[in-house]
């Protein structure tokens, strides 16, 4: 009887028959700087994801009307979405619900960034201070030859195991993988949730106004969902397809854009820099794209108070391409106020 039940509620887990259930919720930085202070949840009924929204939902849903949606793909493909939780809890405090890829969890964001900031160190920025004010330095000589050694021991040791192993039975996907389609499926549980009268969702959600996004390998990820008519806008922080075939996308996925798409580019020194600018030039002449480039390398300022500029921009791309507030614009199509507001910041724009 028990095995029963038990994989009864795992078939209406997987089919989003259960309604919202928040087991678990954090609020970051005080909830973000927007006027609805942001929550992050967990809910016992979508465990492979993490919302940001607003605190006392239903309130500001009363007030402002349903809230627009973001579904949100993260850096690297990972299953994990802490390292952009200053960003995300930002945005959701100026009136978004947005589903990121992977479980709840109440890991240290600051302990998350500081390896990544050491070994990927952007040498066009200045200082690199970090939201609870600590400043990350570059590595030494010494530091980064032991890295290299360690990276070499490493890619010596799988070797040896390769071999050694080459009969046995391949490894199933390690847990940290994603696929784009997951950015689809969290958006069925919203439409879902929304529909549902027990629901904590219901009736709260835009889903009429929905915006895909992803930082780095997340991009890709986005062009693999672009295609679905429910999504409005894409916002590509820190990536580009290029001529790189990633997570089953390739170039030919901008073929099938059909909204404006905003890359968010952390200038030459971002790994993603050479493919976005290919991204830009191919996109059809049909499609509004708006590239912004910033000196701060492929980590952009995601690990600064309220995710930094790059929370700004997105914020203020989304009110306009979500929410109708055409002043907003003015960060992407006047060359002489996003000088006034990011005096080192560069933009480029076409097909509007």
């Amino acid at each position: 009887m028990k095995k029963v039940l038990l994989t009864a509620m795992m078939v209406a887990m997987s089919v989003g028959m259960i309604d919202a259930q928040t087991e678990k919720r954090q609020v970051v930085e005080e909830g973000g700087t927007g006027p609805f202070k942001s929550e992050v949840v967990g809910d016992a009924s979508c465990p492979g994801f993490t919302v940001y929204r607003p605190q006392n939902l239903k309130e500001v849903v009363a007030k402002q009307g349903a809230l627009p949606v973001i579904v949100y793909a993260n850096g690297a493909c990972f299953n994990n979405n802490v390292e952009m939780r200053l960003l995300l809890s930002e945005v959701a405090s100026y009136g978004y619900v947005a589903a990121a890829i992977g479980p709840y969890d109440e890991a240290d964001v600051m302990a998350q960034w500081r390896g990544v900031l050491k070994s990927a160190y952007p040498e066009t920025k200045g200082d690199v201070v970090m939201a609870n004010g600590e400043k990350i330095l570059p590595m030494t000589a010494e530091e980064k030859k032991a890295q290299q050694e360690e990276q070499a021991r490493q890619r010596e040791q799988a070797a040896k195991a390769a071999k050694k192993n080459k009969k046995a039975k391949q490894p199933e996907t390690p847990p940290f993988r994603t696929y784009p389609k997951m950015l689809l499926e969290v958006l069925d549980w919203l439409t879902e949730q929304n529909a549902a009268q027990g629901s904590e969702y219901y009736h709260c959600l835009a889903l009429d106004h929905v915006a895909a996004m992803g930082q780095s390998c997340g991009g890709a990820q986005v062009l693999g969902v672009a295609y679905d008519p429910r999504i409005k806008t894409c916002v590509m922080l820190n990536s580009g397809i290029g001529d790189m075939e990633m997570m089953g996308t390739t170039k030919e996925n901008l073929k099938n854009l059909h909204t404006p798409m905003f890359y968010m580019i952390g200038g030459p020194g971002d790994i993603a820099y050479a493919n976005a600018q290919k991204d830009y030039e191919r996109i059809a002449d049909n499609i509004p794209v708006v590239m912004l480039n910033s000196k701060d390398g492929h980590s952009g300022t995601y690990y600064e108070k309220y995710g930094g500029n790059y929370a700004k921009a997105v914020v203020k791309w989304l009110d306009w391409q979500l929410k109708g507030q055409v002043g907003q614009s003015a960060l992407f199509l006047d060359d002489e106020y996003l000088k006034m507001k990011f005096p080192e910041w560069q933009g480029v724009r076409k097909n509007w």
